[in-house]
């Protein structure tokens, strides 16, 4: 088994993808996600309203990518405005905002993004200026999320001991980022510098994302993984098999309490009933010092839909009322500690996270 000095691995890089680009041509090329992992069906487009309907139906999903998305939507509704007025076109990219940020309510990461495309677009002098202006941001601020998940994989595989088998949640690759990943950053990571004997990636209902998406990765890189159903994630806890879980999250609160994917918070009460750490990789942009704590973080209720059916196929039998939270809030006493690109955060969080962002802001 390799230990913690063993050679880089190499060929990962060769399996990356950037799940979403802009072209030369003026058009935001994406993958529906929808369509893994049977198809790799790739969009183009030049309509901020298709962007904001790839955001709401999960063809682009993931808070990361979300917020990159959304800042490429900015720019191409700014493409597409007609007026030459400066304050009448500053009123209309607004309202492209607006629409945009009302996708999905829960990751910090759109608003955040939409916040600093407009600040940008602010500063400009003209309305040609503004369209260059959003362009430009949009990219350094997927640059920037790729160049903010290698930091985060290479702190978090720093935490892991060697040979370890990890357990994760969702997908938190480059599908839901811009490139490279946040928790699956961390155990890309850990495998190219041969600290990582298995990963154990939950099947993640009802939309599976385990089984569709991180799956799909792993084996691109071709990194070894068990696909397990989300409820046998306490028994393979119980056994032994599993050294630490890290997940991502779409929302962490000033407290340290976290929202993520559905499903997380069980995650958590059984890693700590085990004695396994469990960890959360986010880049900065997902912490939001404004909420107090999780019970202020809004959480989407999705369609029942996604529920009864499965892959189209109803499950369930007919009249039969189902709740569908996208999301659940971890309380901050059950993480370990949080990773960013900027360093690992412990306890108390209150603290840790007001210095963390302190810190950031003045990089």
């Amino acid at each position: 088994m390799p230990g913690p000095s063993a050679p880089l691995r190499t060929g990962i890089e060769t399996h990356l993808l950037l799940p979403i680009e802009w072209l030369a041509d003026g058009r935001v090329r994406f993958i529906d996600q929808t369509r893994l992992p049977q198809e790799e069906v790739w969009v183009e487009t030049r309509d901020h309203l298709e962007i904001a309907e790839a955001i709401r139906r999960l063809q682009v999903r993931g808070a990361p990518l979300i917020g990159i998305a959304a800042a490429y939507g900015l720019a191409l509704a700014a493409l597409a405005i007609s007026e030459t007025d400066r304050a009448t076109f500053l009123s209309r990219l607004h309202e492209a905002a607006d629409l945009l940020r009302a996708t999905r309510p829960t990751a910090v990461n759109l608003a955040w993004a939409l916040r600093r495309a407009l600040a940008t677009a602010a500063g400009a002098a003209d309305v040609e200026g503004i369209r260059q202006a959003l362009m430009e941001e949009a990219r350094r601020i997927h640059e920037e999320d790729i160049q903010a998940n290698r930091r985060i994989g290479a702190h978090g595989a720093g935490l892991l001991p060697a040979g370890a088998a990890v357990l994760t949640h969702c997908n938190t690759g480059s599908l839901a980022t811009g490139g490279y990943g946040t928790a699956l950053g961390v155990i890309r990571s850990a495998w190219e510098h041969g600290k990582l004997r298995h990963v154990f990636a939950t099947e993640t209902r009802p939309a599976l994302q385990g089984a569709r998406l991180t799956a799909w990765e792993l084996a691109r890189d071709g990194i070894p993984f068990t696909l397990i159903v989300d409820s046998a994630a306490g028994s393979f806890l119980r056994r032994g098999l599993v050294d630490a879980v890290v997940v991502g999250a779409d929302r962490i609160a000033a407290n340290g309490d976290v929202a993520n994917k559905i499903g997380t918070y069980s995650l958590a009460v059984l890693a700590r009933e085990n004695g396994v750490p469990f960890y959360v990789a986010a880049p900065t942009s997902t912490i939001d010092l404004a909420l107090p704590s999780g019970e202020a973080i809004p959480i989407e209720e999705r369609r029942p839909e996604e529920v009864t059916s499965v892959a189209g196929v109803v499950v369930a039998p007919n009249g039969v009322t189902a709740a569908n939270p996208a999301f659940d809030v971890t309380p901050n006493q059950y993480v370990t500690a949080i990773i960013t690109e900027n360093s690992v955060t412990r306890a108390p969080y209150t603290e840790s996270l007001a210095a963390l962002m302190k810190e950031a802001s003045h990089v």
